[in-house]
C-alpha cells in the first residue's frame, strides 16, 4: 500500500518542525571556521593526525577544459572486486563469495578474462570439513580460485566472511596482475582495506581477530606488498572511492566545535560546494582540494609511528602513509576522496599529475575513472548470476538457504530469475 497524499503532507511537516531549527547559513559559518582554523594541522590528543601537503586551498577548473586536456598517464588500469553478500544455509554455514578483476585503458581482452575467485565458509559445526584450501586454476588459467575456511566467532560472522573474501580476493588479483600495469593503477575502492581495519573500533572479538589471526593479517600485509611493488617499480597507485562512510575528521573536529556534518564526506560536500548571486549550485567547473597527509582513523594502522599490525614493511614506514584530495563534482553533487601513498605524493610533481589524472577522469566521464568503471563491471556479479550461483552452492551443500520474512517481503521471485 503506497502513502496517501494525506500522509505525504503529514509527514512533510513532521520533516517542518525539524527543518526550522536547523540554520544553513550557520551550517556554512561552521564549514568555513573548520576549514580555515582546524586543519592546517588537525590534532587528537594532542598528535597532528592530519596536515596538508603545500598550501591548504580550494581550486576550481571548467569541466570542458579538463575533459579535453591530454591526460597525464598513457595508460590506465582499474581493479575492483564484487561479491554474492553473505549467504546462511540451513546447516549453519555462513559463506560468501568474491570475484576481482582488472581492466585496461586501452583494453585488454586476455586482462579482462582474469579473475580471482575466493569463497569464504564460516561454520561452528566442529565436523565440518572444507577440504583442499589451495589455489587452483580453471578456465585455461585465467582463473584462480580458492575456498577459505574463516575463523570462528559467534557473532558477526557475515561480516567476517564478506570481508575475508573481498579483499583476499582483490589484494590477490592485483598482486598477481601487477606486472602489466606500467603506468597507473586505480583501485576502486581505499588504499587498504578498510572494512578489515575498522574491526579495530566495532567490537573486542573482532579487534581481536584482526590483531592475532593469520588471515586478515595476511590480507592487509598483502596491501603493504603491493605498495612496496608499486613503488619498486616506479608506477603510481591509488585508491578511488565513490561512496566514503569515514568519520574520523569530523569526529576529531567535534571534541572542539560543533560539527554537525554525518560524516567527512559531508563535510568536505559543503567545503567544495559553489553557490551563485542566485543560490544556485553552478555546473560548469570541479572543485577539489589541496592533498592531505592523513594519520587518522584506520589510516593511523600504517602511519609512520605506529606498527602496522606489526607486518613486516621493507619501505621507510612513512612511505605506507595515508594521502588523499577531495574532488566535487557539481553535475550530480557528489564528493569523490582519492588516496595514494607518501611514497608517490610526496613528490610535488607527482602528486599534481594524479590529480590531474583523475580530475580529466571525473570531468570526461562524470563519475569514477573509465578504468574503474570497467572493472566495476567486470567484478560485478549482478542480481541474475547471483540467484543461480547461491542455487548451485545449496545442491553442492545439499542444504537450502536459510529465508526469513524480509526476504519474502522483499526478495525477487527465484523462479522468474532462472
Amino acid at each position: 500500500m503506497t502513502l496517501d497524499p494525506v500522509h505525504v503532507d503529514g509527514i512533510a511537516r513532521l520533516a517542518g518542525r525539524v527543518s526550522r531549527g536547523v540554520d544553513e547559513d550557520d551550517h556554512q559559518e561552521l564549514v568555513e571556521t573548520v576549514w580555515a582554523d582546524f586543519l592546517d594541522p588537525l590534532s587528537d590528543g594532542g598528535d597532528a593526525v592530519l596536515e596538508p601537503m603545500g598550501e591548504q586551498a580550494r581550486y576550481e577548473a571548467r569541466i570542458d577544459g579538463l575533459a579535453l586536456r591530454d591526460p597525464p598517464f598513457p595508460t590506465q588500469h582499474g581493479l575492483d572486486s564484487g561479491t554474492i553478500n553473505p549467504t546462511t544455509f540451513k546447516n549453519g554455514l555462513v559463506l560468501d563469495v568474491s570475484q576481482a578483476a582488472m581492466a585496461a585503458v586501452p583494453s585488454d581482452l586476455d586482462l579482462h578474462r582474469a579473475r580471482t575467485i575466493v569463497m569464504t565458509v564460516h561454520s561452528n559445526d566442529d565436523t565440518y570439513l572444507l577440504g583442499e584450501d589451495d589455489w587452483t586454476m580453471h578456465d585455461h588459467g585465467y582463473v584462480r580460485k580458492r575456498a577459505l575456511h574463516a575463523p570462528r566467532v559467534d557473532r558477526y560472522e557475515e561480516s567476517v566472511v564478506h570481508a575475508l573474501a573481498l579483499y583476499l580476493a582483490e589484494s590477490e588479483h592485483a598482486l598477481e596482475q601487477a606486472g602489466v600495469v606500467s603506468d597507473l593503477l586505480v583501485l576502486d575502492g581505499p588504499l587498504y582495506p578498510t572494512g578489515l581495519l575498522k574491526w579495530a573500533e566495532r567490537d573486542t572479538t573482532l579487534a581481536d581477530l584482526l590483531k592475532e589471526d593469520e588471515q586478515p593479517r595476511d590480507i592487509v600485509a598483502n596491501y603493504l606488498e603491493l605498495v612496496e611493488d608499486f613503488v619498486g617499480r616506479d608506477v603510481p597507485l591509488v585508491g578511488f572511492i565513490k561512496n566514503s562512510s569515514a568519520k574520523a575528521i569530523t569526529r576529531a573536529v567535534r571534541g572542539a566545535i560543533n560539527a554537525p556534518w554525518a560524516n567527512d564526506n559531508a563535510f568536505f560536500s559543503r567545503v567544495l560546494a559553489r553557490r551563485d548571486d542566485e543560490g544556485d549550485r553552478p555546473t560548469d567547473a570541479l572543485t577539489f582540494t589541496n592533498w592531505f597527509r592523513s594519520r587518522i582513523g584506520t589510516d593511523r594502522v600504517v602511519a609512520a609511528d605506529a606498527d602496522a599490525l606489526g607486518l613486516e614493511r621493507s619501505l621507510d614506514p612513512e612511505s605506507y602513509e595515508v594521502t588523499f584530495f577531495v574532488v566535487h563534482d557539481p553535475r550530480d553533487d557528489l564528493c569523490y576522496r582519492i588516496e595514494a601513498p607518501y611514497a608517490f605524493t610526496r613528490d610535488e610533481e607527482t602528486r599534481e599529475r594524479l590529480r590531474m589524472q583523475v580530475l580529466h577522469e571525473v570531468a570526461a566521464e562524470q563519475g569514477p575513472p573509465l578504468a574503474v568503471a570497467k572493472a566495476d563491471e567486470l567484478a560485478r556479479i549482478d542480481a541474475g548470476a547471483n540467484e543461480q550461483l547461491r542455487r548451485r552452492i545449496e545442491t553442492e551443500l545439499d542444504s537450502e538457504r536459510h529465508r526469513e520474512y524480509d526476504d519474502k517481503r522483499w526478495g525477487v521471485d527465484v523462479d522468474e530469475m532462472i
